[in-house]
């Protein structure tokens, strides 16, 4: 019997029912050629003739039931190579198929909490990727195309085939875990339809996207982007930037990348109960930690504070300090780099996708 190219249910059932049919075929046999046969000892005979085992017949054949017999043989033979076939095809089916690979990652997935989804796996959404995972974050990719999925795969990502604009495709990448979405699709209406499908499942999502055309940043805030960045534009402010003070970005620039500096400058948010609750802005420069702004609602800040200044549950700072007092500060391990939450949730990916 020819094993089909690809084996799915249905072919099992109908090989299923082909042995069912076989031993009932071949039960009835024995009984219509022999009428003192019992329906157990026809059963039983059928049986042993199929699967080849060769025990004694239960009851002397007649000539009629030898030949049955040896038909039943031959048919037992038959459904056993076909039977290994089908193991065979199975096998190799999904060893080559990447069913065994795709489950692990959907089993990675799963385990993932306050993660990061990146939507396109391009040039730009490479560097974002590469950024999130010096911060210590774990980051989703979801591209539509197979090259791109394969580099992400190749450089230790977890990866989501599929549309980014589809509800199913998100929540394969663990949308209502996840802590951000970054979507760096190099077409706006699909980076505004990635947003509202985002949105739809995850409300409380911190969502950054990409804008490839200046009058696009309008319609991504709209969709429910917290953050835009135009590549083109940001590339533009980095070289006037470059040109009028140069040292001051590169202060900037070591200050916000990875090991280079023993100082850095972080995004921390005040909690209820928590060690900067309370705190004045003097008591926290006493402990190596430089408040250099409150941050109020978006885009205002209170730069500078005073040192009588003191922290309210929900507000949200820029601190400067050493990498380790900063750590301290998080409560993490000297050898973890991850960020903490509220960072994570703003000031990296939106920094992040900058460098991009």
């Amino acid at each position: 019997m020819a094993v089909s190219a690809a084996l799915t249910p249905a072919h099992v059932r109908i090989w299923l029912g082909i042995v069912i049919g076989a031993t009932v075929i071949g039960t009835a046999g024995y009984m219509v050629l022999d009428p003192e046969w019992q329906l157990l000892d026809a059963l039983y005979m059928t049986v042993i003739t199929l699967t080849t085992v060769g025990f004694r017949e239960v009851q002397p054949l007649t000539e009629a039931g030898r030949v049955w017999t040896m038909i039943l043989a031959v048919t037992g033979v038959g459904l056993i190579f076909g039977s290994v076939g089908i193991v065979a095809e199975y096998l190799v089916v999904e060893a080559t198929s990447g069913r065994r690979e795709a489950k692990r990652m959907a089993d990675a997935v799963e385990k993932l909490h306050g993660h990061y989804i990146l939507c396109g796996y391009g040039r730009v959404g490479h560097t974002v990727a590469r950024e999130l995972v010096h911060s210590g974050l774990k980051v989703v990719v979801i591209d539509i195309l197979p090259e791109s999925l394969a580099r992400a795969r190749r450089e230790g990502f977890l990866e989501v085939e599929g549309d980014a604009t589809e509800e199913a495709t998100l929540k394969a990448a663990g949308i209502e875990r996840a802590k951000g979405l970054i979507t760096t699709i190099d077409s706006d209406a699909h980076n505004v339809y990635v947003i509202l499908s985002a949105r739809a499942i995850n409300p409380d999502l911190f969502v950054v996207a990409r804008a490839n055309a200046a009058d696009s940043e309008g319609r991504l805030m709209q969709a429910g982007a917290n953050r835009v960045v135009s590549p083109y534009t940001m590339a533009g402010h980095r070289l006037a930037e470059l040109a009028t003070r140069p040292r001051v970005v590169d202060f900037l620039d070591a200050a916000l990348s990875h090991g280079e500096l023993a100082f850095s400058i972080e995004e921390v948010e005040v909690v209820t109960g928590d060690t900067l609750d309370g705190q004045s802005i003097g008591a926290l420069r006493e402990s190596g930690l430089f408040v250099l702004a409150i941050v109020h609602g978006a885009r205002s800040y209170e730069a500078n504070p005073p040192a009588a200044r003191v922290l309210k549950s929900g507000e949200t700072l820029v601190v400067s300090g050493s990498v380790a007092r900063l750590k301290e500060l998080r409560g993490t391990d000297p050898a973890d780099e991850a960020h903490p939450s509220s960072a994570a949730g703003a000031g990296t990916p939106s920094s992040a996708a900058g460098h991009a």
